[in-house]
């Protein structure tokens, strides 16, 4: 009965923490020789919030994330577009967070290694191939480091969760190649600076082709009176720029994005002083892959990045593993680790993850800046100069709805898993 599941980040712990919760057996293997928590901040928001409330680990999240209290967009000048409440404060039930990508995985899988034991969770063992078998599935490993075989594993199912560049996915589409470029370049960092607003905001600032996202992700100043603010700035490059290398660990040089962003002091937020006072930044492609029509294959299916990489606009990706492992849980529950669970799971799953991707392509909710942007582009007194509060909240709502998070249908809903008491895991 013991689940695969090929990769160990958000995804992946998630489903193997709610696989134990309900009895069910599960062993992660992770290709790199150790998990540490790399990354930088990211969002998770309310419908996920609460299905990891669910798995018991509401006071990590609150020792070491910030519960977001609003998003708030820009223009280019630092003048105020839209605001909205989130989380609590937006009459949810449960809180959104801002969080290191990397304490949110460490959180996941000190608890995995708590409840499932440090044997379940496998480092060094990259997925080679799986075939199906008449009890279920056999998947072989190898060290990715030497090229040596690492084992062959038997389960009832493989799930891939092993990110944009899954090994599982590439094997059933392998005509597909790499992610696609859309043009973008994200240069990310963390510093260490005063708080802004209400110091529990997100904010962004600027337009469709020059853009600033930050927010805090400690809660606690440290000595110096200093907050960890997260920070993202964003370029759409010229169609002549050649990008070097898909890279997603390589260091940023301020030195090639900074003047873009030189007079963007506001009176709230010096943004040029956050990117030069940061200590080590990282620059990524903005990437994502066209959504495919099916994810599973007999006793094999995709879940997180694995099965639907977006681009991180609307604070979703982290979000939508989470729920993914959740759907896939449930289907498990009733009808055990069968063909017929990753189907029941990819039929509900796949369809509202691929209107996701396309409208993050489209920039979701933040389409309200690149509109101002294109209607008054020397700035404005006030917003509704220029953009009406009805087309505001259109766009807003529009996106809560098609990312599954709209406040009165999610509160009323019960959490994605119900676990009966036989079923529960000790």
């Amino acid at each position: 009965m013991t689940v695969l599941i090929a990769g160990g980040g958000i995804g992946g712990l998630t489903l193997a923490l709610s696989l134990h919760q309900i009895g069910i057996a599960a062993k992660v293997f992770e290709s790199v020789p150790a998990l540490k928590p790399l990354g930088v901040g990211i969002n998770v928001l309310p419908h996920a919030v609460r299905e990891l409330i669910e798995l018991g680990l509401l006071d990590q999240l609150d020792a070491s994330g910030v519960r977001t209290r609003e998003l708030a967009f820009f223009s280019k000048h630092g003048k105020p577009i839209w605001s909205e409440p989130r989380g609590i404060e937006a009459g949810y039930k449960w809180p959104q967070f801002s969080i290191h990508r990397g304490t949110l995985q460490q959180i996941l899988l000190d608890a995995a290694i708590e409840r499932l034991g440090a044997a379940s969770i496998l480092t060094s063992h990259h997925l080679a191939g799986w075939t199906e078998t008449a009890n279920g599935v056999r998947a072989d490993f190898i060290d990715k480091a030497t090229g040596q075989p690492a084992g062959s594993y038997d389960g009832a199912v493989l799930i891939a969760a092993d990110g944009i560049h899954s090994a599982i996915r590439e094997k059933l589409y392998p005509q597909e190649g790499p992610p696609i470029w859309n043009g973008r370049i994200l240069w990310r960092g963390i510093t260490a600076s005063d708080a802004f607003l209400s110091g529990r905001t997100m904010i962004m600032a600027g337009h469709e082709i020059l853009k600033f996202v930050c927010y805090p992700i400690s809660k606690q100043p440290d000595a110096s009176g200093k907050f960890q603010i997260n920070w993202v700035a964003e370029r759409h490059m010229p169609p002549t720029y050649q990008w070097r290398r898909e890279d997603y660990n390589r260091s940023a040089r301020l030195e090639e994005f900074l003047p873009w962003f030189e007079d963007w002091k506001f009176d709230w937020l010096d943004v040029p002083g956050l990117i030069r006072n940061c200590s080590h930044a990282y620059e990524y492609p903005l990437v994502d892959r066209d959504p495919i029509p099916r994810w599973t294959f007999g006793l094999t299916t995709l879940i997180g990045d694995a099965a639907h990489p977006m681009y991180p606009i609307g604070s979703n990706g982290a979000s939508q593993a989470i729920l993914d492992a959740r759907v896939l849980t449930r289907e498990i529950l009733a009808h055990g680790p069968t063909h017929a669970a990753l189907a029941a799971y990819e039929a509900e799953r796949r369809p509202a993850t691929t209107d996701l991707v396309l409208l993050n392509r489209r920039n979701g909710p933040e389409q309200v800046m690149q509109i101002v942007e294109e209607r008054a582009p020397d700035g404005y007194n006030v917003v509704t100069d220029v953009l009406s509060l009805q087309e505001l909240e259109d766009i807003a709502a529009n996106y809560k709805r098609v990312a599954g998070f709209q406040v009165e249908g999610l509160n009323a809903k019960p959490p994605i898993v119900q676990v009966p008491a036989a079923a529960r895991a000790g």
